[in-house]
C-alpha cells in the first residue's frame, strides 16, 4: 500500500490540546471487525466488554522529561534538545535531536540551566537532526539524572501547542509506569485510572505487563511513498515469562487478548514463539506492521485516533483491514472525537 492512502483531513480543532477531567472520561468508539458494527461508549465501559479469563496486555513503559533547552557556547542561540536514549552510561553519551540543527556542530558545546551549570558536547552528527551528546558532568550517575529532571520538561507531542503545565507530569504518563525509557506516552493507556484497573481486576479479567521504550521509531514521519521502504528506528522492548504465562494461558482459553496500544501490539508481534504463542524476549525492535500482515497474538485492541499518514494509523488498518478503519475515522470525525494523545479512544474487537 501506499502512504498516500492514509491521508484524510483532520480538523485542527479536533486534535485535544488537554486530557479529560478524569481518565475514564474519554469518549470510546467500539467497533465490531466482522460484522462492521459500532458503538459509541465512554472509557469506563470497558468494565462491561471484557470478562473472567480476558487478558489486558499493557505497556508498562515510562515517560521521562525528554525535552530539553540549552543555549550555544559563544552565540547564546536557543537551541531545544530532545533525549532520544542513553548510549553509555559511563561516557554519559546521549543520543539526542537538537532544533534547529543548521547551527549545531560536532565540537560545539551546550550550556543548560539558568547558570548554564550543565554542559554538554556534540561527539557526533547520526542524521540531519540527531546528534550524540556527551554530559560534561562531575558528578555521579544519580546526581545526573536529577539535573537532567530538574531541567528537562514533559516531552508533549508538537501537536499539542501549548507550554506543558505541572499536571502534564502526571498525566502524560500511565497510571502503571514503571519503567522509565521512553519519549512518548504508550496514549491509549492514559484512559485507565487505578479504580478501573482494580474493577477490571476484581471481575477477573487478566492484566499481564510488557515494556517497549518508545522512542523515535514509533513517531518518526514516514517519508516514502512505498510503505514496504519504510525502516523503522529499533525500539527496546521486553516479554517476560511472567507475562507470557497470563497471555498464552487466555490463547489456550480461547479468551480475549487485548493490545492496550499499538506499541504494545508490535512487542507482541515481535516475541512470537513457533507455536504461535508469546515468548520471553528481551531486545530492539523495528518490526513496522503494514497492510497485509497477519496476527497473531492479540484478538483486539483499544488505541487512540491516530494522526494522517503514521505509522499507528498504518498498524490499525492492518489490524481493522482499511475501509473499516477508514470509515470509521470519517465518523469519528463527524462526530467530533477528539484526536490524538489526549484525545478519545477505539476498542476493535
Amino acid at each position: 500500500m501506499k502512504l498516500s492512502q492514509f491521508k484524510f483531513d483532520l480538523p485542527s480543532s479536533l486534535i485535544a490540546q488537554y486530557p479529560p477531567k478524569n481518565r475514564e472520561d474519554a469518549r470510546l468508539m467500539v467497533i465490531e471487525r466482522k460484522t462492521g458494527k459500532i458503538k459509541h461508549k465512554h472509557f469506563r465501559d470497558i468494565l462491561q466488554i471484557f470478562d473472567e479469563g480476558d487478558c489486558l496486555v499493557l505497556n508498562n513503559t515510562k515517560v521521562f522529561p525528554a525535552r530539553m533547552y540549552g543555549r550555544k557556547e559563544k552565540t547564546g542561540a536557543k537551541i531545544e534538545v530532545f533525549l532520544l536514549r542513553e548510549l553509555n552510561k559511563q561516557m554519559r553519551l546521549w543520543d539526542v535531536l537538537v532544533d534547529p540543527a543548521r547551527k549545531i556542530r560536532v565540537g560545539n558545546k551546550l550550556y543548560f540551566g539558568q547558570d548554564g551549570h550543565l554542559v554538554a558536547e556534540v561527539v557526533d552528527n547520526t542524521t540531519s537532526r540527531g546528534r550524540t551528546i556527551r554530559f560534561l558532568f562531575d558528578g555521579n550517575d544519580e546526581e545526573l539524572r536529577r539535573t537532567i529532571y530538574s531541567l528537562g520538561e514533559t516531552p508533549l507531542p508538537k501537536y499539542i501547542k501549548r507550554k506543558p503545565e505541572p499536571e502534564d507530569a502526571e498525566r502524560y504518563q500511565t497510571v502503571y509506569a514503571k519503567y522509565e525509557g521512553a519519549v512518548a506516552a504508550p496514549t491509549s493507556g492514559l484512559h485507565f485510572s487505578r479504580e478501573l484497573l482494580k474493577r477490571l481486576e476484581i471481575k477477573g479479567v487478566e492484566l499481564a505487563e510488557i515494556t517497549l521504550h518508545i522512542g523515535l521509531g514509533t513517531f518518526r514521519q514516514i517519508e516514502v511513498e512505498d510503505l514496504s521502504k519504510h525502516k523503522m528506528d529499533a525500539e527496546y522492548f521486553k516479554v517476560e515469562s511472567e507475562a507470557c504465562a497470563i497471555i498464552n494461558k487466555a490463547l489456550d482459553n480461547n479468551k480475549r487478548v487485548c493490545a492496550v496500544g499499538t506499541t504494545t501490539m508490535r512487542a507482541l508481534e515481535s516475541s512470537i514463539s513457533a507455536q504461535k504463542r508469546v515468548k520471553p524476549v528481551e531486545g530492539w525492535t523495528n518490526l513496522f506492521i503494514h497492510p497485509p500482515y497477519e496476527f497473531s497474538i492479540a484478538n483486539c485492541m483499544i488505541t487512540n485516533f491516530h494522526l494522517p499518514k503514521t505509522s499507528l494509523l498504518i498498524l490499525v488498518c492492518a489490524f481493522m483491514g482499511y475501509e473499516l478503519t477508514m470509515e470509521a475515522y470519517k465518523i469519528a470525525i463527524k462526530e467530533k472525537y477528539r484526536f490524538a494523545s489526549y484525545g478519545d479512544a477505539m476498542l476493535i474487537l
